[in-house]
């Protein structure tokens, strides 16, 4: 299992904006980021694993889609989400 429920809520713990927050871009971008690199180390050893590539394409789609929302939206918090995240960009 890629990302476990106490992984999950810590995740939503770390960068949420208020209290009871689980659905700011803030917190999608952090969610979508973990599987992405646990994504990325599968493939340095399933190089093969084409099904979950495609997965891991979609999932880097919609980070940066939620990126450029939150760029267009508030650049402060873009900045410091990227940041936080060690994204580069």
């Amino acid at each position: 299992m890629a990302l476990t429920k106490e992984r999950k809520t810590e995740i939503i713990e770390t960068f949420k904006t208020h209290d009871g927050d689980t659905g700011s871009p803030e917190v999608q971008v952090a969610i979508l980021s973990e599987r992405i690199n646990y994504l990325t180390e599968h493939f340095k050893v399933h190089g093969k694993d084409h099904h979950s590539r495609r997965g891991l394409l979609q999932l880097v789609g919609q980070r940066r889609r939620l990126l450029d929302y939150l760029k267009r939206k508030d650049t402060d918090r873009y900045a410091g989400l990227i940041r936080r995240l060690g994204i580069r960009k």
